[in-house]
């Protein structure tokens, strides 16, 4: 609160001290609860107490009345700049202007672009600012002559614009509150992940909420007993570790009685969103507020719920539209190598340390430009493609022992091109950009040589798609390291000696480090039961 007590006779303080508002509560305070703001912009201190004695039993809904004073328009300003949830401000006119009320109205409205604070005009000169002028010219919200403002005038005015200043914050939080379930709602239609999609969730239910509420995300699988902690944040984050929802939590009870009745629970401290999705799946969401949920609040929420369960269906649809995706390719990549039984998972292996590596990547920061999310994301789908081509290589060229003829080699490394050509062509049945996309570029790709002495156009260097230039050195590494129809397998020294030896001849010299890294921090990725270190 501002006071002018210098500016203030002894004999005017008492009325003052008398109605000193009490000191706001230390702590988050529900908005439903807290004071109601009021700012007395008078240059008059006698205004001032005679207002404060006036209002020093008012209460509106079970709250009280805190009371701000200023004595000039640029020092309102100024406390309303810094103090955004003041409700009313009671208004003169003249004060270091003539015109000095008028100018913070307008500044109010269009400087401060607060739109929701009732502003009451008093003024103890109406000729100085006839009252149908003001009310056209100036966004105020009523207009009183200081002589016709009694004690119980003043109550009706201040009661009046408080509970229109509620009404339009219960507008504004729902208005803002949906436009943070649109935002929501679209961010979690991207999300592939059900671990993202949960944190996703409870970030988008923090926002609404407009505090950082801790929250547990729960899924129910049909047939399991306990409810499955998908995500978990704030104090709670260490119950996503856990398998289910332990037993004895404090949560426990809510998320369980939710899910037996089949309906939301708000028991605070704990509230349990209760969701069930069309694909007949159920989702828990707790959330912790500091302090009881609004009817507005819940309302929100439920009707974000229903985004969720939305989304949630697309998510799970997505699942299995992606994994019956990598089945039909994996049938595809076991095609190619059906005629070659030593090959063994050489194609899932492939896909393992390909995704593997472009994550490396992506955290050593190697090639921003070209490593996007959408490549990381495809190239272990597209790059169990990568010989795909061989389908169209004769049994006596794929399977011949040892080593081929110069008219052999021709005929095998035709596979290069036959690949990317069959992908390509189903790459344009797809609108954008597909793991087709990056299946052809690997498999037309993968045999080029960083250097520009590879197979089939003799790219060279960042010319080489990168999804290429990592499945080669992927398909090298995994061949050496298993037998072929035309070699024994080699000792793993053997290959990485091969590997850092080709690295900026045949391979890039970025994706062999990222991949030394990998089996460094991972050794099984060299499969040890079959080559000693």
């Amino acid at each position: 609160m501002t006071d002018r007590n210098a500016d203030a006779d002894a004999d005017d303080n008492w009325l003052l001290d008398e109605d000193e508002p009490a000191a706001a509560p230390t702590g988050l305070t529900a908005p439903e609860q807290r004071l109601w703001r009021v700012l007395i912009v008078d240059d008059d201190v006698d205004v001032h107490a005679v207002t404060r004695l006036a209002l020093r039993n008012v209460s509106f809904k079970g709250r009280e009345l805190e009371l701000f004073s200023a004595y000039s328009g640029q020092e309102a300003y100024e406390i309303l700049r810094s103090t955004p949830d003041i409700a009313l401000v009671l208004l003169d006119v003249v004060m270091e202007t003539d015109d000095a009320g008028l100018i913070l109205a307008r500044r109010i409205r269009a400087e401060l672009n607060n739109a929701i604070v009732r502003v009451v005009l008093r003024t103890g000169q109406p000729g100085q600012a006839p009252e149908q002028r003001v009310i056209i010219e100036y966004d105020i919200n009523d207009y009183k002559a200081k002589t016709e403002l009694t004690t119980q005038k003043l109550f009706t005015t201040v009661i009046s614009a408080l509970r229109a200043y509620e009404s339009l914050m219960m507008l504004e939080r729902s208005r803002i509150g949906l436009g943070k379930i649109l935002a929501g709602a679209t961010n979690l239609y991207q999300i592939h992940s059900l671990r993202e999609f949960a944190s996703g969730v409870l970030n988008q239910v923090s926002a609404i909420l407009d505090v950082g509420a801790d929250g547990v995300l729960c899924l129910m699988q049909c047939g399991s007993g306990r409810p499955e902690v998908v995500a978990a944040t704030g104090s709670y984050a260490a119950l996503a570790d856990a398998a289910n929802m332990p037993p004895d939590h404090a949560l426990t009870s809510t998320i369980d009685k939710a899910f037996a009745e089949k309906r939301s629970q708000f028991e605070h401290p704990a509230n349990v969103l209760f969701i069930h999705t069309e694909s007949k799946r159920e989702l828990a969401i707790s959330v912790t507020p500091p302090w009881p949920l609004a009817q507005i609040q819940r309302d929100l929420l439920e009707v974000f719920c229903q985004r969720i369960a939305a989304a949630f269906d697309n998510l799970y649809m997505f699942g299995q539209l992606r994994k019956a995706q990598e089945a039909t390719v994996v049938a595809l990549a076991d095609l190619a190598e059906f005629r070659d039984s030593d090959t063994g998972g050489h194609v899932r292996r492939v896909q393992q340390l390909s995704d593997a590596i472009a994550r490396r990547m992506q955290q050593r920061g190697a090639y921003p430009d070209e490593l996007t999310a959408q490549l990381i994301d495809m190239i272990g789908l597209a790059s169990i493609l990568h010989d795909v081509g061989k389908v169209a290589t004769p049994d006596a060229v794929l399977l011949k022992p040892g080593r081929h003829t110069d008219e052999e080699r021709v005929q095998m490394q035709l596979h290069a091109s036959v690949g990317r050509t069959i992908l390509e062509r189903a790459a344009n049945m797809v609108d954008g950009v597909s793991y087709l996309t990056y299946g052809a570029q690997i498999a037309g790709s993968h045999h080029e040589h960083f250097d520009g002495a590879g197979y089939p156009q003799g790219l060279h260097g960042r010319a080489i798609p990168l999804a290429a230039r990592i499945v080669a050195v992927v398909d090298v590494f995994d061949a050496l390291l298993h037998e072929r129809p035309y070699k024994e397998p080699w000792p793993y020294p053997q290959v990485r000696a091969y590997i850092e030896e080709r690295s900026g001849k045949q391979f890039d010299p970025e994706v062999v480090a990222a991949l030394l890294e990998l089996i460094a921090d991972e050794p099984a990725l060299w499969h040890p039961e079959r080559n000693s270190p």
